[in-house]
């Protein structure tokens, strides 16, 4: 196939790889075409190369893009979803399939209008492997590659087909999801950083200062894995009481972890080994260590996750005293206003939602 990957960085340089090992025609949509030579590499922990293909073209044109596309597989922030729809709706044809990975973050609804001229559009519920950028246009290391994918489609008659597709690109088995809703509700990230997040900065103003950062996994502990835990219940609250939509996707972390207690959930999450030396997004000032409000952890994390799991909680009508806490407390430190809300694309209420996602 003509795969487009929009995204050089960590996820997009891995997708690419993979795409173009196994034979499909890929272009990078990046803004740094000049720093790509046409090899892509995969390397493991070691620095030995795992996976390498050949990209067709690097290019900055969405025209040259997405004109012939007949995949375009998205790997950029859900900050910049909008953005990319609409570039997307412009220059790409009516039957490319379009996919977003991770799926959570909203990205279905800035891709309302391709997937309503007939765009097969699904999201991929998790990474399939941890990615670190080594050299940009180059090389990235992967590590940890999951077992099993999941994957969901608006409309969801094209599901099969594109977890086809995956399934052929990472040689992964990848399982059918009954609902987009499953990926917009998946605990990842919106519930994994942002608990920590509150933990390690909880009694953070501007003026207060750090002298030294705990890594963020190695050194994970109680108070962030009882926070976590709190949230996730209350995703799972939510879960059951939106009946209408098959949500048994929505696996707890407790499940996903295998760890059912706050102990036990520390020591799995400071244990991974493909999270070992991840540090904490912060700012380094004469004074000391600040929060780093400019991280995705941040603006993806709270705007684009756990705010879009407070929405729906709120449309079903679902007490969340965490969650509720925990965007309060980022609120109160946030300075900015570009957060997702349903509301633009007028989602207002569960009736509403429910007929969005039975698109």
């Amino acid at each position: 196939m003509k795969i487009t990957i929009v995204g050089g960085g960590n996820i997009g340089t891995q997708f690419a790889v993979h795409c173009a090992e196994k034979g499909h025609e890929v272009t990078v949509f990046t803004s740094a075409p000049e720093l790509y030579d046409g090899t892509l590499s995969i390397v493991n922990d070691g620095g030995i190369i795992t996976h390498e293909g050949k990209i067709l073209l690097a290019t900055s044109d969405p025209e040259t893009a997405f004109r012939s596309a007949e995949c375009i597989m998205i790997t950029m922030p859900a900050t910049m979803m909008d953005s990319v729809a609409d570039m997307i709706y412009h220059h790409a044809g009516k039957k490319a399939i379009i996919g977003v990975v991770p799926g959570n973050g909203g990205s279905e609804c800035a891709f309302e209008k391709c997937i309503r001229r007939g765009n097969p559009f699904f999201g991929i519920e998790r990474v399939p492997a941890i990615a670190r950028l080594i050299k940009k246009g180059k090389i990235v290391k992967s590590t940890g590659y999951r077992k099993e994918l999941h994957v969901a489609a608006l409309p969801a008659e094209y599901a099969e087909i594109c977890a086809e597709l995956i399934q052929g690109i990472f040689n992964i088995r990848t399982t059918v999801i009954p609902n987009f809703l499953n990926l917009t509700m998946t605990p990842s990230n919106p519930i994994l950083h942002t608990s920590r997040l509150r933990s390690l900065f909880g009694e953070w103003k501007p003026g207060k200062y750090y002298s030294n950062i705990p890594l963020f996994y190695e050194d994970w502990d109680d108070e962030s894995s009882e926070l976590l835990i709190a949230m996730d219940e209350e995703v799972q609250e939510i879960c059951r009481s939106i009946s209408e939509i098959d949500l048994s996707f929505v696996k707890s972390l407790k499940i996903h972890y295998e760890s059912p207690d706050v102990h036990s959930m520390t020591r799995k999450i400071s244990s991974i080994s493909a999270f070992k030396g991840i540090t904490t997004p912060v700012k380094q000032t004469e004074d000391g260590y600040i929060p780093d409000l400019d991280s995705r952890y941040f603006t993806a994390d709270f705007n684009y996750g756990l705010s879009i799991i407070q929405q729906i909680g709120r449309m079903a009508e679902v007490k969340m005293p965490c969650i509720d806490e925990t965007m309060n407390w980022y609120k109160s430190i946030y300075t900015h206003k570009d957060m997702f809300e349903y509301k633009t694309y007028g989602i207002r209420t569960k009736e509403d939602l429910f007929n969005f996602y039975s698109i």
